[in-house]
């Protein structure tokens, strides 16, 4: 791969770029004339990315970042500035996904999805707003998800960090826009990715037969896998969503992916609050809550 930036490439940073979307989002904008820098925590990861690349003719420039470690971000951030002159575009994609019923989930394991999803989405954010800020002009994407709009069982973390992001996004749009710098939340439905197969995140307590969710936790996986498989939405879409709003003259603040859930947020936008929420909620207790046994300690 070279790592030359060619005159007049505006420079965007990519987060979680080993595998799944980040990967896909960083080749598709390669290929659309960026200068891409992907991050990734463990640069070991990279064969599937640069095998990616190479196929599609594309350079990439591949970092290590740790969105965990507080002085990671600055520092990797400052050296693709002081490399390249600036930074225009940031993709927050760095994410991992924790499934299991609430009182399944350890405090550690928690920490870790927001450790991960909302405080290393903000330390990187933090380390590139002043120099976007500086220039008057800048993008930040955030990769949030349908979780982050609506909530199901068996991902309370993940739904309670995705949350925090759409909020975190709304309200930083508001503090940036005047300076020059548009910040957009990307939200995907479900999609079959690493995340949801292979590298899924499963609570360690979720594996206890003798937990009151063990059973509804196995529904809810088969259900789970179902619907992934059979869902349209491809990270090829969320990447063109990410184009969109970083080349977007008038970047909107959410882009959501996937036509199922577009038809599902947009239900509740018509359905008065109370009745969406009861239609939903049922539907949802017919189909995974019935296993849950009230009676076990």
């Amino acid at each position: 791969m070279s790592d030359v930036k060619p005159a007049g490439r505006d420079v965007v940073l990519v987060t979680g770029c080993s595998s799944g979307l980040g990967l896909e989002t960083a080749v598709h904008l390669a290929e659309r004339g960026f200068h891409v820098c992907a991050t990734m925590r463990d640069l070991g990861r990279r064969g599937r990315l640069d095998v990616e690349a190479a196929r599609r003719g594309v350079g990439i420039e591949v970092l290590p970042l740790d969105v965990t470690d507080e002085a990671a971000a600055p520092r990797v951030v400052g050296a693709i500035v002081e490399r390249h002159g600036g930074l225009y575009g940031l993709v927050n994609n760095a994410g991992v996904i924790l499934r299991g019923f609430f009182e399944d989930l350890a405090e550690d394991e928690i920490r870790r999805v927001f450790d991960t999803n909302v405080f290393g989405t903000m330390a990187v954010t933090r380390a590139a707003l002043p120099h976007m800020r500086e220039r008057g002009r800048g993008r930040v994407v955030i990769v949030t998800s349908i979780g982050g709009r609506l909530g199901s069982p068996a991902v309370s973390a993940y739904c309670a960090s995705k949350f925090a992001l759409e909020g975190f996004g709304e309200a930083l749009a508001q503090e940036v826009e005047p300076l020059g710098v548009h910040v957009s939340l990307v939200a995907p439905a479900m999609i079959e990715t690493d995340v949801w197969s292979t590298n899924r995140g499963v609570a360690r307590g979720s594996s206890n037969p003798d937990s009151p969710y063990h059973r509804a936790f196995l529904q809810e996986e088969r259900w789970a896998d179902e619907w992934m498989m059979s869902s349209p939405t491809r990270p090829a879409d969320v990447a063109r969503a990410v184009e969109c709003a970083l080349t977007d003259a008038h970047p909107r603040l959410r882009y959501l992916v996937g036509k199922r859930a577009g038809r599902v947020l947009a239900l509740r936008r018509l359905l008065p609050g109370e009745l969406f929420e009861r239609i939903y909620f049922n539907l949802v207790r017919r189909h995974a809550m019935g296993g849950v046994d009230a009676r076990r300690a």
